[in-house]
């Protein structure tokens, strides 16, 4: 499952199914790029030939982190007609640990870039929810169709909440609403009569397009 998470309302905009059998880059060849966003990419998606220059062409950026096995020396410098690719060492220092992230955005800092890749870490919540709450641990059937409908109604069922919490402006989490609403799937009742209804907030994003692919 590769899905391309908005990080301005963490909802998927984009999710694309296959076996395990295709690779991860592979399966992103058909990704609308947009202009002018930013892409955190997870480890598994570091392709210098292929999605980095899909991506670098069509007028966006990304931030990566570099795989802990590339070996590199820097011999000599020198100008080059490619595109400069940037490298942003940052290290932890409460545990001691060093990240390397791979970048063609060139005016961020470099605490900036690292703070961009941890907003990443929201796609990772996002399929935890699905599997906690959407019942997707464990499969009802073993066929490929049967699989993929499974998965496709969680999704759907993710966004149909987090469509209602927004519409309806309930403080909610998303957890409370598909609890309480599954105790009353057959009763006639408003959405909005069994919350507090509250006035939604409106935050403002200091980077409104920003996506994380996993």
């Amino acid at each position: 499952m590769h899905t391309l998470l908005d990080l301005r309302g963490n909802l998927p905009v984009y999710i694309h199914l296959t076996d395990a059998s295709v690779h991860v880059v592979k399966a992103l060849d058909t990704l609308c790029i947009e202009m002018g966003a930013i892409y955190l990419l997870d480890k598994g998606y570091v392709d210098f030939f292929r999605l980095f220059n899909h991506i670098h062409k069509n007028g966006a950026f990304f931030v990566a982190r570099a795989k802990d096995n590339m070996l590199y020396e820097v011999v000599e410098s020198r100008g080059s007609d490619p595109e400069a690719l940037r490298m942003v060492t940052y290290e932890d220092f409460a545990t001691g640990k060093v990240y390397r992230f791979l970048t063609n955005h060139l005016g961020y800092e470099a605490l900036t870039i690292a703070e961009l890749y941890r907003e990443r870490w929201n796609v990772e919540l996002f399929f935890k929810w699905i599997k906690q709450h959407l019942h997707i641990k464990s499969f009802y059937g073993t066929s490929e169709n049967a699989v993929y409908t499974q998965i496709w109604i969680a999704v759907c069922s993710f966004l149909i909440l987090a469509l209602a919490k927004k519409k309806l402006g309930l403080e909610q989490s998303l957890y409370t609403i598909s609890q309480t609403l599954g105790f009353v799937l057959f009763e006639k009742v408003p959405i909005n009569q069994l919350f507090n209804k509250n006035q939604n907030s409106v935050s403002t994003d200091e980077y409104p397009n920003l996506f994380s692919i996993s």
